[in-house]
Formats: C-alpha cells, structure tokens, sequence
C-alpha cells in the first residue's frame, strides 16, 4: 500500500520513552519536524545500583506531552495517520492480566542482577550467545537476568505476573490493548535467534526460569510493522482518535539508528551524547571478541545488526570543563558564549597528538572492546609543557580514538562500513566531528534533523500506516543528509600512531587498574 512519496495528507507521532521524560513529537510525512513536547519524572534509587521508576507516571506523563505537542502544533487530532514508539532497553516491568505493574520497572541502567548474570560465564556451553559467538560477557543490564533476579527476590510478583516484558511492549499493550515482543529487543537482549530457531531455551533454564515463556507474548513483530490501532482508551489519553494505525516500536537507540537511516548494510550510526553508541547493519551474521551481535532481524528482516560503544565521551568533556575550566566558564558566561567553542579556539593550533599527550576516556569503564566496568582513565606523556588546552585536545583525541578502535575490532571481523552517520551532542561541533572522520578514516554524515530518535519512531510509524513499503524506503525520503565531511588522508596518517599507541598502551596497565579500584571499593 506504499505510494513511496511520502504525499498522503496527515502527521506522524513518535513517543519517545526516555530516561529522564517521554517526548512527543510530530512529523510530516516527508521527515520534516512540526513540534516536541516532553514531560520529565523521576528516577528512585533505593539502593546502590538500583533504578526504578514508576509506569503509571510514564502514562500521565505521556497524556501530558501528547497533549502539549497536538496544541503546540496547531493541528487536529485526526490528522495523525500513524504511531510509533520507542524506550530505553532491557527496561523490565512485572505486569498483570489487565497491564497493570505489580512492582516499579527495573530500568536499563540497574544492575541488581549482578549474581543473576555472572550464572552465564563465557565457557559454558549455555553461554553460547544466539546472536554471537559467546565471547561477550553477560550483561546485568539484560532482561534475562533481570526476570531472574525477580523470581529469586520476589517470587510472589514472578508468580503473579500475567507478563514480565521490556518496556516497548508495555507500550504497544498501553496503546492497543494488545501483547506483542518487538524483535528489537528480542534479539538484541534477550538472546531470541530466528536464525537458530527462536529462544535458547537452555540459557533460560540454567538461569532457573524455564517458565518465562509463559509470561511473554507469543508474537515477536518486527519494526515497523502493525501491532493494531491505537484503541479508544488509549486516544482518550494522548488527545486523538481511536484507530490510528499503530507501528512495532524499538528500544530508543535503534530508533535512532533508523532516524539517521542506518537500515542498509554499509553503514554505521554514531550516536553521541555522554556516551557513544555505535550501531550498524551487516548483509552476514559476524561475531567476535570486542562487540555484542550481530543480532539477526534486531533492525531490518534478514539483515544483522553489530553494535559497540563508548560509555563516556561528552560527560569527559564536560568533566574537564567543570572541574579545570572554571575561569574560562565564567569568562563565556559573562560574554554570552558557549564554553566549548572556547576550549575549541584555545586547542585548534594544536596538531594531531597534541603534543604527544595521550588519554584513555575510560573515566565509567570501558563498554567495548574490553567490556571492563574496573576500567579508569588514564593520561600517558604528560610534561610540564603541557598545558589546559593540550589536555582537552588529549580528550577529545581520546573519544576519537576509542571510537576508532571499536571500529578497528568489527572491520577485523568484515564489518568494512562505507560511511558513518552521526547525530547527537557532538555534531553540533563540526571541526570535532572532521576529527572523528580524520582519525577513523571514514567519511561522516550529518543529517537535518540531529533528533534521529524521534524521527525513527516516526519512520517506524509511517511505515506501519502504509505510507512507506519498508524501512529503507521511508529512510529514503524521510531522513536528508545535511552535510557530508570527508576524512583528509594526510591527517588520518599522521593520527594512525597515536591511535596505534591508544590501543596498546591500557591493556599494559589494566591489571594496576583493576587491582586499584578492587582496593578502593573494599574500604
């Protein structure tokens, strides 16, 4: 039914489940945005390593900023044609028959399953990702661990609950009355292979619930498809019409991988913030040490998605600018400009290497390749000439390198990546973007609209409406390419032997590392 023009009359609506809001936001038909509306709630921590939050607060909060977007916009409510959705990952909710929560949600960030998930070493035979090759480590972050650490510390909600899903079927359920599972978060963490038959079976059982099946939905759909329409409760709630045609959503990284249109093989999304997070898709399963996946179908059917990441990138910038750029923060303040753009003028002459001073950003552990939460950075080749300017530079050098090196571990594995697409925080920095192209030696792509995640849900939406025939197709004419900067080979070059000397120089020292952070923390 996809006229692939992307001309039907009407809007599209993305909510976006977030850590700290759920935003709604309304695009047209061909990727142009007509308004944001986002409603904060909380975060409780009852315990070191615990988040919680609560979803009857995601559901009024949702009201709210649906409301808010429909009259920001100034549109009738029946000129939505299509939904879609997203949220944060392997965040878990114990849900009864009607979908009520039983317990506050589990959210991604928690890792209370510690114990749960160290159950499943890398030698044992039940280990054996379906969707790798059983070099990662588990996850505590992940769903099955997390419905283990439920039955074990409250089996009374474990039997209870009519389902224990992920976050983005709580959503599908909320806005259809229906249960389905996204294969997004099947695949990607739950271990679920359609390649290798559907769920290891074995891994859940040796985690001891063998009978999670029962409590999950039998249809795993993938993106962008139907899941129903948007049901008279549901429309009561966010301001609109009963029967709008609702999309299978994702987990809100991938949301965004598709808003950058990352949905062919060849290329690969950066999506930057405090943290980096890089995900692509690959025409072959490939696996090995150093990045999670591929996951089979977790984007596009018949395609496998590879994915690694940084865990700290802007929070180091913004770590040195705090803490040892106070003068120059008040000085932009007072002039009414932006710190950054100044530590950028002040380091720019510098050249690659930054005079011979290199950092590992590991500040909050590595993600990839080491998967090393004992991690910590560190700052190699530091003299007395060196100087405020010299150790920003160094840093950012470092979420350059340290994205470099993930790339290094995946093309060894024949991932070979045409193009990087990039959206987030540090776009808005281009000489820091050129640099990223520098370093990696791959061209970057900056698209029109940087809030990708969004525009992926509203992809997934028009897809599911009939408006585009798949998601390469609504990426197509939905998603424009803003800039394009290409890597300038000499600098590349002249960067390989500090890249080099990045990747070579923590693996000497993570041993002092670890055993220093083992001290720290039994004090």
């Amino acid at each position: 039914m996809s006229n692939s023009t992307g001309s039907s009359n009407g809007y599209l609506m993305g909510i976006d489940f977030g850590t700290e809001s759920v935003r709604a936001a309304i695009f047209d038909t061909k990727g142009t945005p007509i308004t944001f509306a986002a409603t904060p709630y909380k975060t409780t921590h009852r315990r070191p390593g615990w988040a919680e939050q609560d979803p009857d607060e995601w559901l009024s909060c949702l009201e709210a900023s649906s409301h808010k977007a429909i009259d920001n916009a100034g549109i009738s409510p029946s000129s939505i044609i299509g939904i879609s959705y997203d949220a944060t990952t392997s965040t878990v909710l114990a849900l009864d028959e009607n979908g009520a929560p039983l317990r506050p949600a589990i959210m991604w960030m928690d890792v209370r399953a510690t114990k749960e998930a160290a159950k499943i070493s890398s030698t044992d035979s039940v280990a054996k990702l379906y969707n790798g090759d059983g070099t990662a480590p588990a996850s505590a972050e992940w769903f099955p661990f997390k419905a283990a650490w439920i039955k074990e510390n409250e089996p009374d909600v474990y039997e209870r609950a009519y389902r224990i899903v992920d976050a983005t079927d709580w959503a599908t359920r909320i806005l259809t009355g229906d249960w389905t599972l996204s294969i997004n978060t099947a695949a990607q963490r739950m271990y679920y292979n359609r390649d290798q038959g559907g769920w290891p079976v074995d891994l859940y059982e040796h985690l001891g619930i063998g009978d999670i099946f029962d409590k999950l939905p039998d249809k795993v759909v993938d993106l962008g498809e139907s899941v129903g329409t948007l049901s008279s409760r549901a429309a009561t709630v966010l301001g609109l019409v009963p029967g709008i045609p609702v999309a299978q959503g994702s987990a809100d990284a991938w949301a965004g991988q598709i808003g950058l249109g990352v949905v062919v093989p060849g290329k690969l999304a950066l999506i930057t913030g405090s943290s980096h997070v890089i995900t692509g898709q690959s025409a072959d399963p490939i696996h090995g040490a150093g990045f999670f996946g591929s996951y089979t179908d977790g984007v596009v059917r018949g395609q496998y998605t590879v994915e690694g990441g940084q865990v700290s990138t802007g929070s180091v910038m913004k770590w040195f600018k705090d803490n040892f750029a106070r003068d120059l923060v008040q000085a932009a303040d007072r002039a009414g400009l932006n710190a950054y753009d100044l530590l950028n003028q002040q380091s720019k002459h510098l050249a690659p290497g930054a005079d011979g001073l290199i950092i590992n950003e590991y500040l909050q552990g590595n993600r990839t390749p080491y998967v090393d939460g004992k991690a910590r950075g560190n700052i190699y080749g530091l003299s007395l000439h060196h100087g405020p300017e010299h150790m920003y530079r160094a840093i950012q050098e470092s979420i350059c390198y340290g994205t470099a090196h993930n790339l290094r571990v995946m093309q060894a594995q024949g991932f070979q990546p045409k193009e990087i697409v990039a959206c987030g925080g540090a776009t808005r920095g281009r000489d820091f973007m050129q640099m990223h192209s520098d370093v990696t030696g791959v061209p970057i792509t900056l698209t029109e609209v940087g809030d990708a995640v969004v525009l992926g849900s509203c992809m997934m939406a028009a897809v599911g409406a009939g408006v585009y025939s798949s998601l390469e197709d609504a990426a197509n004419n939905m998603v424009h390419v803003r800039e394009s900067l290409e890597p300038r080979q000499d600098v590349h070059e002249e960067y390989q032997f500090y890249l080099d000397k990045y990747i070579e120089l923590f693996p000497k020292v993570a041993d002092s590392i670890h055993e220093i952070v083992d001290h720290e923390a039994a004090k």
